[in-house]
C-alpha cells in the first residue's frame, strides 16, 4: 500500500459520497454536495490515497478561533485496521495547530473509543448532545 495523504484536495463529490456510504454503512448513491460544503464550512480536509483511489478521509471545522472539531472520519471497509484513519486523525491535528487551533474535539461512538483514546491520544471528556431532527 502506498498511502499518499492529501490536504484539500479537490473533491469528487460521487466518489467521496461512495466512500462515506460505504464507511458508514450507508445507502449508496446519495450524492452530497461535499465539494461546495468543505470549501464554506472547513477548516481543512484531508485525503488517503492508495494508488491515486480515495481510501480515506476526515474534514476539520473550526470555531474561527481556537477549537477545531473533526468530522466524517471514514476509512473504505477493505482497507481498515491499516492505521489509514490514524494517520488520517494525525494530519488533520497537525493542519489545525498550524492554523492556531489549540483544542481538537471529536465525538465518537462507543466502539470507536479504543480508536480514539489509545490510538489517536484524545482524553475522554463529559459532553452533551441535543438532538435537533
Amino acid at each position: 500500500m502506498m498511502l499518499e495523504l492529501r490536504t484539500r484536495f479537490e473533491v469528487d463529490d460521487v466518489v467521496l459520497s461512495a466512500l462515506h456510504a460505504r464507511a458508514f454503512g450507508k445507502e449508496p448513491g446519495r450524492i452530497t454536495g461535499w465539494a461546495r460544503q468543505l470549501e464554506r464550512h472547513a477548516l481543512t480536509w484531508v485525503g488517503a490515497f492508495d494508488g491515486g483511489e480515495l481510501a480515506g478521509f476526515i474534514q476539520v471545522c473550526w470555531d474561527g478561533g481556537v477549537h477545531a472539531f473533526l468530522l466524517d472520519t471514514a476509512v473504505d471497509p477493505g482497507r481498515q485496521h491499516q492505521g489509514i484513519g490514524a494517520a488520517l486523525v494525525a494530519r488533520a491535528a497537525e493542519e489545525a495547530r498550524a492554523a492556531g487551533c489549540e483544542w481538537l474535539h471529536v465525538d465518537y461512538e462507543p466502539h470507536l473509543e479504543h480508536f480514539y483514546l489509545e490510538r489517536c491520544g484524545f482524553t475522554p471528556t463529559a459532553a452533551g448532545l441535543l438532538r435537533l431532527a
